[in-house]
């Protein structure tokens, strides 16, 4: 008995060796799927490094301390004010790194600023909140038979105006999400819980019931210039009509502007998920919730999701950040989402859910920083809309904080620059200060304005303002103002 354990012991163990012996021949010769091969591997090269080129000196050390002279500032000034054109409704001023006013003409007088407004509501913003952050848009499901394969659907939009028709876009701000993508992760959750119909609902109740400042239509002909703030928009509401621009971050038009951005949105979500299989029972009849009971102007809830039984959206996708979107608004100056901005701003300061609660937000924000605001009348958050009024003392001091702050970098980042990007991209510069000067310009039927920060090419920076109102020729007064603007990098 003994012998025979043994012997089958034996025969078992080489069977054993045997069987495991034809596996790893059959892996190592890809009989079989298994970790081990003969074949050989690709490997990636990786090519050698380039070697750097050594950067060209555009200007001198930025050393705010660096001294202006201040003869040749006031020359360049009462250059300007004897410039054909301009007459003699205008403001001026120079000032030093820290906000130090060297010369300036009519300094102290509020006048119609157009959109270099949007420089205090960029300050605000930007020293206000998180700009590292994003928008998130999202669908809810609720109300699922799974049995019937139905449920009711809602999608929640956080203020992210830059959506996409299409998928989510890694490389651009304006379509960084998409809404086909959101559709797809959404029918795939849908599909998984085998639900294939569904009952769609858009929220777009963030910014309350009051998207319009009193009078901003006075100043947007055709819809060309402002839509209401929303929670969810594609492209900021622009209708191309088949003109869409290669490079949606890029471009100058100014195409009509849809004024029902939710609604667009949900069409456009609920056909998506029709090409992902799932059927929108409601998709010519789209419920959009503009008015939260919750929120009803207040600040205090307005971005709260729905508090059915779904308690966490089953897919989100993400804009671009903050800091990316303000950026974006600045160079294109764009007025909805400089008011939207100002309403971010309101809301997690805790004003009113309004566009009064914006501009109070961001005049007290602006204060807390101890930016003079004497003088100042905010109609909106954009210098859209008549009335209002501020001083180039104002915009200098935001300018000069901008040259030194750390937290709210983001408000100087976002300027253009002349004769490369944003609204400033076809404004006349010299090739010697070329990429020296980041500005915001400002523009109405008769207001032209500039202001923004310059690193001088001695070295040094210095920030500057500059309001025409009522020209006595708006060509050559915009003309003056860039000669002006331009030279300031010599001082």
């Amino acid at each position: 008995m003994r012998r025979q354990r043994i012997i089958r012991v034996t025969i078992t163990a080489l069977i054993t060796f045997a069987l495991c012996c034809t596996y790893v021949i059959a892996d190592i010769t890809d009989t079989i799927t298994g970790p081990l091969t003969l074949a050989p591997v690709n490997r990636r090269s990786i090519p050698a490094a380039l070697q750097s080129l050594p950067a060209g000196t555009i200007a001198g050390t930025a050393n705010p301390d660096k001294p202006i002279n201040s003869s040749d500032a006031d020359q360049l000034v009462a250059t300007f004010a004897s410039a054909t054109g301009v007459g003699h409704d205008y403001s001026i001023a120079i000032a030093t790194a820290d906000g130090k006013v060297v010369t300036h003409r009519n300094a102290g007088t509020p006048r119609e600023p157009a959109s270099t407004m949007k420089t205090l509501t960029a300050l605000a913003a930007a020293s206000t909140l998180d700009m590292g952050s994003t928008l998130t848009t999202e669908t809810y499901l609720t109300d699922a038979d799974t049995t019937a394969g139905t449920g009711s659907l809602t999608l929640v939009g956080h203020g992210d105006m830059l959506l996409s028709a299409g998928a989510s876009d890694p490389e651009h701000v304006n379509g960084r999400a998409g809404l086909d993508t959101l559709a797809q992760d959404t029918a795939q959750v849908l599909n998984a819980q085998g639900i294939n119909q569904v009952a769609l609902t858009v929220d777009d109740t963030l910014f309350g019931q009051d998207r319009y400042p009193s009078h901003i239509a006075d100043n947007n002909e055709g819809d060309l210039y402002y839509t209401g703030v929303s929670a969810l928009a594609i492209d900021g509401g622009r209708q191309w009509d088949g003109g869409v621009p290669e490079n949606p971050d890029i471009f100058s038009a100014y195409p009509t502007l849809s004024q029902t951005t939710a609604s667009d949105a949900g069409a456009v979500f609920a056909a998506r998920l029709a090409d992902h299989g799932i059927t929108v029972s409601n998709a010519n009849d789209i419920t959009v919730e503009s008015v939260s009971t919750a929120t009803s102007g207040s600040a205090s809830d307005a971005a709260d999701a729905p508090t059915d039984s779904a308690t966490k959206p089953i897919a989100s996708v993400q804009s671009a950040t903050l800091a990316e979107i303000l950026a974006f608004a600045l160079r294109h100056s764009d007025n909805t989402l400089a008011e939207e901005f100002g309403r971010l701003t309101a809301l997690a300061t805790g004003r009113d859910n309004s566009p009064q609660g914006a501009t109070q937000a961001v005049r007290a924000t602006l204060e807390r920083l101890n930016i003079d605001t004497t003088g100042l009348t905010m109609s909106d958050c954009s210098g859209l809309s008549p009335g209002s009024k501020l001083s180039v003392r104002t915009l200098v001091a935001v300018q000069a904080h901008n040259l030194t702050a750390s937290g709210a970098a983001a408000a100087g980042e976002g300027l253009s620059i002349p004769g490369l990007i944003g609204t400033a991209a076809n404004r006349a510069v010299s090739e010697d200060t070329l990429g020296l000067l980041r500005v915001k310009t400002g523009s109405l039927g008769e207001v032209t304005a500039m202001t923004g920060n310059v690193s001088r090419l001695g070295g040094g920076t210095l920030a500057f303002a500059v309001i025409v109102n009522h020209p006595d020729d708006m060509a050559a007064a915009r003309d003056a103002i860039d000669v002006f603007v331009d030279s300031l990098a010599k001082l």
